[in-house]
């Protein structure tokens, strides 16, 4: 053949040693690693959403962190005021769990679940989220490995579910992250960048209406009876403030370590609620909520009298404990009255979540006074979201 034929010929490309062709570099990443980023995006969108609706549904997310800290960290995490180490342990402990579920639904199950498509992902994302969040709250936290009841009493499952829901909502760009750089295909490329920008558009919402609502215009009131979620929002904020001032004793006084902390998530609890409804009466009602009167306070129930405020601040110490539980629980047994009667109401949707969210953190706190832990935890705080169960 003439060098002008073989110049004509086109080139064959690189070949190895023994004239063969190298394989081909494959177009697929490590499900492991993709799994990986994966759990990096939709663990930090699941915290950007959860810090901006919180306060929509009547949450303190500053105090939801720090009990989630409470999980790994113990007593450590507690304390009045919601720290910022405290807080970051929480939100880092959260991204851990979410992250390393993606890992298992991509990686571990990979087998089965890194081939499918964007849709069947998404179907799937739901039933997901209900097993991850049930094991979390069911087991892993209250039982094995890290036997701590406060979370799972101190919150309802919903909180859970709504949490690991924002995060396997994300699962779906796996369809895009499987593959290397430039070569996914079209289909996948087209769907996911209009996820990104679903999601996008929903933090910039969640945003924007958290932005309003710090400064006293959540969404308008959309109860149906004015005057009643007016009471509740009145009753319950002066029923937290004599909570607050008994709970306040118990930080300072309390002989028990443990006692003194539960006392000061009490108080971070139903302060972070009070700043809640005093924001919701000033962003519904357009004005500032008036006092409750004496003879109002008299009514509510599980109310202490002065005199039995008096003797909580004098008794001797080695009878505080006792008495501070006694009181205590006589006080947040009316809250969870309270509570109840507003969540089987027809009040504002939002008035009515909080209110089971209430009613359930306060039986949870009785039993956690009472040194409730293990199954017996487990088993009072399915109780406690059912229903009340300490009137």
């Amino acid at each position: 053949m003439s060098d002008g034929a073989r110049a004509a010929l086109p080139d064959a490309g690189p070949r190895t040693d023994n004239g063969a062709a190298p394989p081909a570099k494959p177009r697929r990443r490590s499900r492991w690693m993709a799994a990986a980023a994966l759990g990096l995006i939709s663990s930090t969108f699941s915290t950007i959403v959860s810090q901006l609706f919180a306060a929509r549904i009547g949450r303190d997310a500053a105090v939801d962190w720090m009990t989630v800290a409470a999980i790994p960290a113990r007593d450590w995490a507690i304390s009045a005021e919601p720290s910022w180490s405290a807080t970051l342990a929480g939100i880092a402990f959260h991204q851990w769990a979410d992250f390393s579920w993606a890992l298992v639904f991509f990686g571990v199950l990979g087998r089965w679940t890194a081939d499918l498509r964007a849709l069947t992902i998404l179907l799937l994302a739901l039933p997901w989220a209900v097993f991850t969040s049930s094991i979390e709250w069911f087991v892993l936290v209250p039982l094995f490995p890290f036997w701590q009841p406060l979370f799972t009493l101190q919150q309802p499952y919903w909180i859970g579910l709504l949490v690991h829901a924002s995060s396997a909502v994300m699962y779906p760009l796996f369809t895009r992250l499987r593959w290397r750089r430039g070569a996914a295909p079209a289909r996948d490329i087209r769907f996911t960048n209009a996820w990104i920008t679903g999601a996008l558009a929903a933090i910039a919402l969640a945003g924007t209406v958290a932005l309003f609502g710090n400064r006293g215009y959540e969404p308008r009131w959309l109860g149906h009876d004015r005057d009643a979620d007016q009471t509740y929002i009145r009753q319950m904020t002066a029923h937290h403030v004599q909570g607050l001032e008994l709970a306040r004793i118990g930080a300072e006084r309390a002989q028990d370590p443990h006692l003194r902390k539960l006392a000061m998530l009490m108080i971070a609890s139903q302060t972070g609620e009070n700043r809640i409804f005093e924001n919701w009466w000033l962003s519904w009602f357009d004005t500032e909520m008036p006092d409750c009167s004496t003879e109002e306070r008299a009514t509510m129930p599980g109310m202490l009298t002065p005199a039995e405020m008096r003797q909580i601040r004098t008794i001797a110490p080695e009878r505080f404990d006792a008495a501070f539980v006694d009181a205590m629980t006589r006080h947040h047994k009316g809250a969870v009255k309270m509570a109840d009667g507003m969540w089987r109401g027809r009040g504002d949707l939002r008035l009515r979540v909080m209110a089971h969210a209430i009613r359930h953190e306060q039986q949870g706190e009785i039993a956690l006074m009472q040194g409730v832990s293990g199954v017996a935890a487990v088993r009072a705080a399915v109780r406690n979201m059912l229903s009340d169960n300490v009137n």
